[in-house]
């Protein structure tokens, strides 16, 4: 049996051939555990991640040609091409919503090809060429603004990050669809790069103060097969952490630039520079074979898992320079966690998985894509959030376009994160599985075809998977058992077996077409608390079921407010399947307390020790406001001797589905009633 099976389809409607996404496809001569399934070999065929795909194409990428149209971005590439006069708007990043929308456009033609999108691709291609100078240059801002001035400010401008993006767009599009149109742009403007930096008296030697170019460079060399963009990437990540950008006037733990990557332990600074120039260290260590590059990255990974990472996978505390925090710095109303930090995360702990072959990196790409990223986006897929924090409360704070206060929004001044979103849908059968020369190693559990087997499942409401082989033959099938299932079973034709949470089962027989693997997870819910250390988190519990961390949001309460919910350390947490409520979901119904009124005191401070122990009378009255005027009150808290109000009982949903129904109260992180 082969595992390079089906390496495209025919789709009835249009008759072209499908080639679904490997956006990482290191080279046969590249150090892995395990490899990307070829383009077109995985396809998600139902459930969830294919109706939230379907969405994605239909109405996000379409109408994402509108939305960059608006707000500037094909004008300034006009301008640069010399179609238009006048001047560039936006910042100077607006060449990167193009090309990550380009990338989108390629992986969903790929997916469900259609005329449209080819006729898309190819205008915008176009403009993209013509917009590009003589010798391989090309960013529209810049060529505009700066008033044909490059390089000069590279801590700010974005000029290699939006090479980046292209370079992965140019290759997603070849891929793709097999047009070499933007390939010729990007491999004009590589080699203009390949000129102009790296080591050499000949040569500039700074640095982007945005990485992203690392991974496109290695991507392009993956592609074309040229080794100076392999040695240029190689360069740009070993060239990090010696001063570059601070005597270039930047502030080096910003711009992960403060220490060497190869000695870095930890992640710090601006969380999406982080981890994509983690994900692009991780693919110059695949492909040179760089051991200790490769250590490093581990590290740094498995340090940001123990103290840098939201419960929900999301990944950069502080909006000021939407940055990681010091360890165990995770606010809950406060917290950040970009959308596009948790796209890189995903992008990193791929290339981890595919460099060591560890479970871990895929329960953390699961983690990371149900509860860090698809929160980032409506369930109809055309608006989406930048930001997402743990809490939201009542009258948040508005003075950020930004802020999930204003709702989900369909673009943003800052419009990095929705074609972001977008090529990630439309590449998310690349991540399901991976192989090896005997095996087929499934990773992310969805209805899908994968080569020899196809996959059914309910998940992620469902932990229930059946995996069925379609063709005779020897293969070890490998099936992530997830960290979060305490009890799992894997029962094949001969027999059942009871795997531990966290690792790879392997099944290594003679298959007959029709032999099936049925996995029943354990999905009962649990309640998690965090480390002590983290103080915004202390003395609350959240709660998970199976892959998915929930919320209780105020839409789905009756008679309290979100805010003022204590819930039970042990009473029973009941399940409801809602297949009416948010595209289908499981909810839960979590015992708590909850006073029914509150007074607004002059001090919102009291003080809990008197003298010989006695109760001030303003004690029993303020104990009196919270407990409310019912009999049935709640268990009294030692410490300040308040009653956390008459019994309720609180549903919670799904953390990425909150706010689709108005940015409404929601918490993650739950107070313990004492």
């Amino acid at each position: 049996m082969t595992t390079t099976t089906g390496t495209t389809t025919d789709t009835p409607a249009t008759g072209r051939r499908v080639r679904t996404a490997t956006p990482a496809l290191p080279t046969a001569a590249a150090h892995l555990s395990c490899r990307p399934l070829p383009a077109g070999a995985a396809r998600i065929t139902g459930g969830s991640w294919a109706l939230r795909q379907d969405r994605n194409g239909r109405d996000a990428v379409r109408s994402g040609y509108e939305r960059l149209r608006a707000a500037g971005n094909f004008r300034n590439l006009r301008i640069a091409a010399g179609d238009e006069q006048g001047e560039v708007v936006g910042p100077v990043f607006m060449d990167s919503d193009v090309t990550k929308w380009l990338e989108a456009v390629a992986w969903e033609y790929g997916r469900a090809p259609a005329q449209d999108l080819l006729d898309l691709q190819r205008e915008v291609t176009a403009l993209y060429a013509r917009a590009q100078a003589a010798d391989g240059y090309v960013d529209s801002v810049q060529q505009v603004r700066g008033n044909g001035e490059r390089y000069v400010d590279l801590k700010w401008s974005h000029e290699l990050y939006c090479a980046g993006h292209l370079y992965q767009a140019a290759v997603a599009q070849h891929r793709a669809t097999g047009d070499t149109g933007l390939l010729d742009v990007a491999t004009r403007n590589a080699d203009h790069l390949v000129a102009t930096f790296g080591p050499g008296d000949d040569r500039t030697q700074d640095i982007d103060g945005h990485p992203v170019v690392e991974t496109g460079l290695v991507e392009l060399y993956r592609e074309t097969g040229d080794r100076a963009y392999l040695d240029l990437a190689h360069w740009f990540v070993d060239a990090r952490g010696h001063g570059i950008i601070e005597r270039a006037g930047g502030e080096p733990t910003y711009f992960s630039d403060r220490v060497p990557v190869r000695e870095a332990t930890t992640v710090e600074g601006h969380a999406v520079r982080a981890v994509y120039l983690a994900a692009g260290a991780v693919d110059v260590a695949i492909e040179t074979g760089d051991a200790e590059l490769l250590a490093a990255s581990e590290r740094q990974f498995a340090d940001m898992q123990a103290t840098k990472a939201f419960i929900t996978g999301g990944l950069g505390a502080r909006w000021d320079w939407e940055a990681f925090g010091d360890p165990y710095e995770l606010p809950t109303d406060r917290g950040y966690a970009e959308t596009c930090a948790a796209i890189g995360g995903v992008q990193w702990a791929w290339r981890l998985l595919l460099a060591t072959g560890k479970p871990v990196y895929a329960d953390a790409i699961e983690r990371l894509l149900y509860n860090a990223f698809l929160p980032g986006v409506s369930l109809a897929g055309t608006e989406y959030f930048y930001v997402n924090p743990l809490q939201h409360r009542d009258g948040a704070h508005r003075d950020e376009n930004r802020s999930p206060a204003h709702g989900r929004r369909g673009w943003f001044d800052c419009a990095c994160c929705p074609p972001n979103i977008m090529r990630t849908f439309a590449s998310l059968d690349g991540y399901l599985a991976t192989a090896t020369e005997d095996g087929l190693q499934v990773h992310q559990y969805a209805d899908a075809d994968l080569g020899p087997v196809r996959v059914a499942t309910g998940y992620p409401h469902d932990g229930r998977v059946v995996v069925t082989v379609i063709e005779d033959g020897p293969l070890a099938l490998g099936l992530r058992i997830p960290a979060w299932s305490d009890a799992t079973t894997v029962t094949t034709p001969d027999g059942t077996a009871s795997p531990e949470p966290g690792t790879l089962h392997v099944v290594d027989r003679d298959w007959s077409a029709g032999d099936t693997v049925e996995l029943a997870f354990d999905t009962t819910p649990h309640r998690y608390v965090a480390d002590p250390r983290i103080d915004a988190a202390r003395g609350q519990v959240a709660i998970e079921r199976g892959p998915l961390v929930y919320a209780v949001e105020q839409a789905d309460q009756q008679g309290f407010t979100v805010d003022d919910l204590t819930v039970d350390a042990t009473a029973p947490i009941t399940e409801e399947r809602r297949d009416d409520l948010l595209d289908g979901v499981v909810t839960l119904r979590v015992p708590g307390y909850a006073p029914s009124r509150h007074e607004q005191a002059a001090w919102p401070y009291r003080r809990i020790d008197r003298p010989g122990g006695a109760t001030h009378p303003a004690d029993a009255a303020a104990a009196s406001d919270v407990a409310g005027p019912t009999t049935a009150a709640g268990p009294t808290d030692a410490a300040t001797g308040l009653q956390a109000g008459p019994p309720v009982t609180a549903v919670a949903v799904p953390y990425y589905a909150w706010a689709n129904r108005g940015p409404a109260p929601m918490r993650v992180w739950l107070p313990l009633a004492r």
